[in-house]
């Protein structure tokens, strides 16, 4: 059973609460690497450094686009400013495809030039604390995505997703070559994981770009939200159903047939009913409901009347 969907304010303090801990882990991956790089030189695990120090410019700039996407609609931003965190996401997708490039580039000069590691224990233990404290995040971060629908923090975790594939390489690579002397190995982990993270870029960059791009919600959200609103009998054929998200919130328009014989107070009530059964399954929505007498309606919007953009 899936958990409940939270108020407004109960999805922004959440999503403030783990945004902080996604700078606080970063802040401490970066000293903890950086002190393990100094002792051994490892290109690997300057590669996962530096994908962390990104990662914690992304962290606060998800923190600040967290806080201010939840900030009240105003005279100049009607719909408010949800999609701050879209815009957070892009960053971070801009940040990793620049990590992944120079990583890359250190590491393919690493191996035309191998060098021998030093204080290989240092390394291998700093990458098993960064592992676990990654997946400790991730594990918060999910829960957290359960509740809400924050494109920012489900940016941040795709991040840290990867971190925990790039720091197991990079344990890999310098394992292999402090036990085989094979020192090319801790490039070559380097590489890969300049890969991985391209490949998380482009999966952060799809997500900010589709909500930037006002995509629909999911097919199943848009069927519960059909489903709430024809549960009065009085109300049937929804139709011009036009959904999209922003940041926490969604804005969901549809039109929708009622008995041409209501009275207004009467299709009034009705409207208002539908509006709220569909509120309390989705508490951040903003609602639009316009009402067409059975059998009489008419296109509506111009080129937003047309078949692509119905029901």
């Amino acid at each position: 059973m899936s958990a409940p969907r939270l108020s407004p304010s109960e999805s922004a303090a959440l999503t403030r609460r783990v945004t902080l801990l996604s700078v606080a882990t970063a802040a401490v991956l970066v000293v903890i690497k950086f002190a393990a790089w100094l002792a051994s030189d490892s290109t690997a695990l300057l590669a996962s450094m530096a994908d962390s120090g990104l990662d914690l410019i992304a962290s606060l700039a998800t923190a600040f686009a967290v806080r201010y996407a939840v900030a009240p609609p105003d005279a100049e931003h009607r719909f408010g400013h949800g999609k701050a965190e879209a815009f957070a996401s892009l960053m971070q997708a801009g940040l990793v495809f620049a990590s992944a490039a120079l990583i890359a580039r250190e590491a393919a000069t690493d191996l035309l030039d191998p060098h021998p590691l030093r204080q290989e224990g240092w390394a291998i233990g700093v990458m098993l604390i960064s592992t676990v404290l990654t997946l400790g995040l991730i594990v918060a971060q999910t829960r957290v995505l359960r509740r809400t629908s924050s494109v920012a923090v489900s940016g941040d975790r795709a991040h840290y997703a990867t971190d925990v594939a790039s720091n197991v390489i990079a344990l890999a690579g310098i394992a292999a070559s402090a036990l085989l002397g094979m020192n090319g190995l801790d490039a070559a982990a380097a590489i890969a994981i300049a890969a991985l993270l391209l490949w998380g870029a482009v999966g952060v960059f799809r997500e900010a770009s589709s909500q930037l791009m006002d995509r629909e919600l999911p097919d199943a959200d848009r069927a519960r939200i059909v489903s709430l609103a024809t549960e009065d009998a009085r109300l049937t054929d929804v139709h011009q159903l036009r959904t999209r998200a922003s940041g926490p919130y969604i804005h969901i328009q549809m039109h929708v047939d009622l008995d041409p014989q209501l009275t207004l107070e009467a299709a009034h009530a009705v409207i208002v009913a539908a509006e709220k059964r569909i509120l309390a399954a989705f508490p951040t929505a903003d609602i639009i409901i316009h009402a067409d007498p059975r059998g009489r309606a008419e296109p509506h919007g111009g080129a937003f009347a047309e078949t692509g953009a119905t029901q």
